[in-house]
């Protein structure tokens, strides 16, 4: 059988994570529903005939080097993914998103379980997307030490809309919440997606978030309604009613505040407010939250979507929309053989 040379592969990223926060250790258990969409990330993976190590183009960045294993890191979730499934390899590899960096749509996440499942195919492995998703996961948490819930993975894997039930940390079900074509188009037409004009930095907001948690307060009522929310996504989505679909959004991003003030920003309510006077209905602030990132607004029938879009960089520098699909397929890989 020929061998494969290269390989490519791509993966959505999220948006309108509803219950977000509750797929995280420190919540024990969760329900979260989230929509994934494209474009989100694609890599490219090519062996080296003869050659010797790893050369990495991080795209977004303009960053183009020689992968040193005992050298400082420069992009430590690409270079633990490779030292995770082909250490010592002879490769070319290339990431890209079309998102922007930092953008808190689950970017992190995706070019994992793209990486994950490109190796995988170079080398013969087959995964099913819940065990892609677990082990990318579990690269980030367990090898990199850092904060991350488990919804990201599990949209990057799956695709569409799930509804993820986690019982116990990490542990997930997932359910697809399947839509018609006609509420699949009226989704896609109402929802927007704002860049709010800088990255946000998703592990720092979940220390800050678990410190006060530490503290007590009213965050366990947060997380409740956290997951409250899940329930009322998907029971809007599964009635094709996305005026009450709007609601839920709005609701997950009031108990994100009561979770921790830091999780909505001003920037954030800046832009809300100037879309509600154009008619939005509904918004989240979406992944952790915090400054910057990015919000998803649900625009209602007769909004006025022009004027908001030319308004929005005069209410927040930087802010703009970025286009999107709603993808109902998961990471996609295709090999090329010799």
């Amino acid at each position: 059988m020929p061998a494969i040379v290269s390989v490519s592969a791509s993966a959505p990223v999220r948006m309108a994570d509803l219950g977000g926060w509750t797929d995280t250790w420190f919540a024990g258990h969760g329900r979260v529903l989230n929509v994934a969409l494209a474009p989100g990330v694609e890599v490219r993976l090519s062996r080296v005939p003869g050659g010797e190590g790893v050369r990495i183009r991080a795209e977004n960045f303009g960053d183009d080097y020689r992968y040193d294993p005992a050298g400082a890191s420069r992009h430590p979730l690409i270079e633990a993914a490779i030292d995770a499934a082909a250490p010592g390899a002879a490769l070319s590899v290339a990431v890209r998103s079309a998102m922007p960096p930092g953008a808190g749509t689950g970017t992190s996440a995706a070019v994992v379980v793209a990486l994950l499942a490109a190796f995988d195919r170079l080398t013969g492995v087959t995964r099913s997307p819940g065990e892609l998703a677990a082990a990318a996961h579990a690269l980030e948490v367990s090898r990199l030490r850092r904060q991350s819930g488990i919804q990201d993975q599990i949209a990057a894997a799956h695709g569409g809309v799930s509804f993820i039930e986690m019982p116990e940390y990490p542990r997930a079900i997932v359910t697809p919440v399947p839509l018609s074509a006609g509420l699949r188009a009226a989704l896609e037409r109402r929802l927007l997606l704002i860049f709010l004009g800088r990255a946000h930095h998703s592990s720092a907001v979940h220390l800050e978030v678990i410190a006060s948690l530490e503290q007590g307060g009213g965050a366990p009522r947060a997380l409740d309604r956290l997951r409250q929310a899940a329930d009322e996504g998907r029971a809007a989505l599964g009635a094709g009613d996305l005026d009450a679909f709007a609601r839920a959004l709005t609701a997950n991003t009031e108990a994100q505040g009561a979770l921790h003030p830091a999780l909505v920003s001003p920037e954030a309510r800046r832009v809300w407010d100037l879309a509600r006077a154009q008619g939005a209905t509904g918004w989240k602030v979406n992944g952790a939250g915090g400054d910057g990132g990015s919000l998803t607004l649900m625009m209602g029938a007769g909004a006025r979507r022009r004027r908001l879009l030319a308004a929005l960089d005069a209410a927040v520098h930087g802010a703009r929309a970025i286009p999107f699909t709603l993808s109902h397929e998961g990471v996609q890989v295709e090999g090329r053989e010799a």
